[in-house]
This record gives C-alpha cells, sequence and structure tokens, in this order.
C-alpha cells in the first residue's frame, strides 16, 4: 500500500522519526561522542602520562611518552580507560555570547559532579599503560603475614626485602608498644620501606579504589575539576556563539531580499561550522589547561582512608 508515491512502511518509519525526534537525537549524540573518543583517546592518554610525568626540574618529552606505553602496553595501551572514557560525555536556538558563556560554565559544573568518577578510574587506566608492574613477593606470604593488604588490595603482594629492612630500622627504637610489628602490618604503604602510598597505576580499579581510599576518592580532585570544565564550558559556548553569529551576519549579507530576523537566514555551512568548534575548543583548552593538570595529578595521589 502507497500514499502519494511512499510505501506504508516508508511512510511509518517517518512517522516513527518525526515523533522521536529527542530519540534520534540522543542515540546520534551518543554514536558521535564514542566516536570521537575512540578517534581522541590516544592523545587525550599522551596528555595524562605527560601532566603527571612532567617534574618542576625536568620535562617529559613526547616521544618519550611514547616509547613508554609501546614498551609497557603495547599499541592497546594508548587506549588504556577508553571505556570510562566514553562515559564522560557533552540544542540550540538563538543566544547571546554572553548567555552561552554562563550556560557553558554551569553545564561545566555539572559535567564535573557527574564524570568526576569516570575520569579517575580513566586516568588512572592511562597511568598503569605506561607502568612496569612490580613482582613483590607470594601471594601465600601475603595473607598469612598481612591479612588487611590482601583485603585492601586484593592480588597485591607485598616486598619482604622491603619489609624486614623496616622492621631492622625499627628494631633499635625504644618502645612500649606491645606489638609494633603487628600495628605496622595493618598500614600496606610501608610495605615498600619508603613509608609511601601505592602508585596509582597499582589502585585503578573500583573495587580497589573504594576498598583503600574509600567512597570519596571517586570524586577526588572535584574542585580543580569543576574549574577546569567551567572555563572550558564557557570559553567553549561563548566563543563557537560568536564565530556563529558573525557567520550568520556575513550570509545575511548575500541574501536578497534581507532576512526579517536572524532565524531566516538560516544554518551556516558544515565545514565554517567545525572550523569554528575547532578554534572555540583550542582557545578553551588552552584558557582551563593549568585547571586540567592539577586535577590530573590530584586523581593519581593515592591517599589511603
Amino acid at each position: 500500500m502507497r500514499w502519494g508515491g511512499r510505501s506504508a512502511f516508508d511512510q511509518m518509519g517517518f512517522d516513527l522519526l518525526t515523533e522521536n525526534l529527542f530519540a534520534g537525537h540522543a542515540a546520534a549524540a551518543a554514536g558521535s561522542v564514542a566516536g570521537a573518543a575512540f578517534l581522541t583517546h590516544p592523545l587525550d592518554t599522551l596528555k595524562t602520562l605527560l601532566q603527571v610525568g612532567a617534574g618542576s626540574s625536568q620535562q617529559v618529552g613526547l616521544w618519550q611518552v611514547v616509547e613508554r606505553v609501546r614498551m609497557v602496553s603495547g599499541l592497546s595501551g594508548f587506549y588504556s580507560g577508553l571505556g570510562w572514557s566514553v562515559l564522560d560525555g557533552r540544542t540550540y536556538n538563538y543566544v547571546h555570547v554572553s548567555e552561552a558563556f554562563l550556560a557553558g560554565m554551569a553545564a561545566g559544573a555539572m559535567e564535573a559532579v557527574i564524570c568526576t568518577p569516570f575520569e579517575l578510574l580513566k586516568i588512572r587506566s592511562q597511568v598503569s599503560s605506561a607502568s612496569l608492574l612490580r613482582k613483590l613477593g607470594s601471594v601465600g606470604v601475603m595473607q598469612e603475614s598481612t591479612p588487611l593488604i590482601s583485603k585492601l588490595l586484593p592480588g597485591s603482594t607485598p616486598n619482604m626485602k622491603a619489609w624486614n629492612n623496616t622492621l631492622g630500622m625499627l628494631s633499635t627504637l625504644s618502645t612500649s608498644h606491645i606489638d609494633i610489628v603487628g600495628v605496622l602490618k595493618q598500614y600496606p604503604w610501608m610495605l615498600t620501606g619508603s613509608g609511601r602510598p601505592p602508585f596509582a597505576s597499582e589502585v585503578k580499579e573500583p573495587s580497589k579504589i573504594v576498598s583503600l581510599e574509600g567512597w570519596s576518592a571517586l570524586w577526588r580532585g572535584l574542585r580543580p575539576g569543576i574549574a577546569q570544565k567551567c572555563v572550558f564550558g564557557g570559553f567553549f559556548f561563548s566563543t563557537w556563539q560568536f564565530f556563529h553569529i558573525a557567520m550568520l551576519d556575513w550570509k545575511a549579507l548575500d541574501l536578497n531580499p534581507p532576512p526579517r530576523s536572524i532565524d531566516d537566514v538560516g544554518p551556516v555551512s558544515p565545514l565554517a561550522s567545525s572550523l569554528a568548534a575547532g578554534f572555540s575548543g583550542i582557545v578553551a583548552a588552552a584558557a582551563s589547561h593549568p585547571f586540567d593538570t592539577a586535577k590530573t595529578r590530584s586523581h593519581c595521589i593515592v591517599t589511603p582512608k
């Protein structure tokens, strides 16, 4: 059966499409975010590792990071944390530039609250792609002598040599505690001999993070994250809106008769819109990068509860 040259099946599909416009936009947005994450995730991994590895006295080179990831994890290491990155995602009528800036800041703050746990998991997975796994002893020894380590860090094993050195240094100290050795065994980060907590690459699974650091650790770095996303969102949307209005005004000059309002101008070309969005992203990234570095580094700090 056909209506006006269109089959019943086509008509039904057209009606479903128009009636489910929101669902169509949601599906398109989800596919776009997933595709963009897959294409850009290796660059995001390199950015994270450069931020984490840079120090006050030396700067890590880009090719050093690339070779490190290839040596430790292979090419798949550049996609570490991709699943968490896809979960970390971003309609339109005419708005002023100032309104776009405020809307971008508000959206960025909300995005930071929702996406901070996923970003923490993503960053720790990325760091692990360039971190060599350490063999610290047998699991049997760990379960026998340090049961709390087995509970807080499943699969981790203590460095028994470092542990013995620690006990050797403490043996010369006078203490009134009845069981100082037993107490020290309750602190997994003492077994390294340096008193440092585990590396972020060793505590990257959600279960380990919650067990060792508590639920609040999932929102560590929230304040620099809010600052970064507010600055990024504000600069991105206001800059893009500025260029979009300029392109509409430029297009209106060639229309005859002149449009009565900006809504009558019509859409700008996809290429021009993409170039404007790309430049807006560069401006927003440059303005928010210091906060992004602070957020990334805070995600790599392991603080036992």
